[in-house]
């Protein structure tokens, strides 16, 4: 005769659930933040906010208040960050890849670069990059796509498409497939060759990193999903930390602010918008 299971039964699975409490794996979310061990230096480890470990294949998600700064850290050489930024209060207010490419004449994010929306307003600015292997072009992957490739492309395989990973945290944000524009990504590199076709540069190698600064309150949208250029025939991503922390934005003055008439001309935009609401 088999063993009752020890959730068979109500309270065997209350029983069972609450024995997990402080059982942590390598991958998820530390609550409270400000539990981190390891602050970036000069930063309060009162004043971390977002302390994460994203698995590859994962995704997660936050709203962050305006000055915030935002650490992505590719912790294998194999994570690949796509990232979708939306106004926090106004959410049809979203990142939009082609005019952060058109507007700052760069297709290649790097130290200094802005993340605008279609409003021609700074959503985040990325104050540290030490991969510079990142990607404004191709966007995340799809269904159709991780099907065909690998076999499966639903979130709950081992090939998850990261559209369908951006639909599962735009929906828990109360936001539609409707609302996911193309995305950028981080750690994994493409470039543009001389006869105008994509190459896939990969990663800088692990423990590399980016910085962004949000420069307005930012619902923030993160799949850590495979390249969809990535040559290797196995479905590969590796864990992505995410560490955020209370900081200030970028102000009149800053060297950032001042760096191209492009740039000062979103930051006044997006001033010109906070002060009307009294946020700035």
């Amino acid at each position: 005769m088999a063993t009752p299971s020890v959730t068979a039964s109500a309270h065997g699975a209350r029983d069972h659930a609450r024995a997990q409490e402080g059982t942590r794996v390598d991958a998820m979310p530390l609550l409270p933040a400000s539990g981190w061990p390891t602050p970036p230096e000069g930063v309060a480890a009162a004043d971390i906010v977002w302390a994460e470990t994203v698995a590859g294949g994962n995704y997660t998600h936050k709203v962050l208040a305006r000055g915030t700064e935002l650490r992505l850290t590719d912790l294998t050489g194999d994570a690949c960050a796509h990232l979708l930024l939306h106004s926090a209060a106004r959410p049809w207010e979203r990142l939009n890849v082609a005019d952060t490419v058109k507007v700052l004449w760069n297709a290649y994010l790097g130290e200094g670069h802005l993340l605008l929306s279609d409003q021609g307003r700074v959503l985040a600015s990325l104050v540290e990059d030490t991969s510079g292997r990142h990607d404004t072009l191709t966007g995340t992957s799809t269904l159709v796509r991780n099907t065909a490739r690998y076999g499966d492309g639903t979130p709950q395989s081992a090939s998850p498409a990261g559209r369908e990973l951006f639909k599962l945290a735009a929906l828990k944000n109360g936001l539609t497939p409707r609302d996911l524009p193309p995305s950028v990504s981080f750690f994994q590199g493409v470039r543009i060759t001389e006869d105008g076709t994509t190459e896939f540069t990969g990663s800088a190698g692990p423990g590399r990193s980016v910085t962004l600064r949000a420069e307005q309150d930012v619902t923030v949208l993160l799949a850590n999903t495979a390249h969809p250029l990535d040559p290797r025939p196995a479905y590969t991503c590796g864990h992505l930390r995410v560490l955020a922390h209370r900081a200030r934005p970028t102000a009149p003055g800053d060297p950032l602010w001042e760096a191209t008439p492009e740039g000062r001309r979103a930051f006044l935009n997006t001033a010109d918008h906070l002060t009307a609401q009294g946020i700035a």
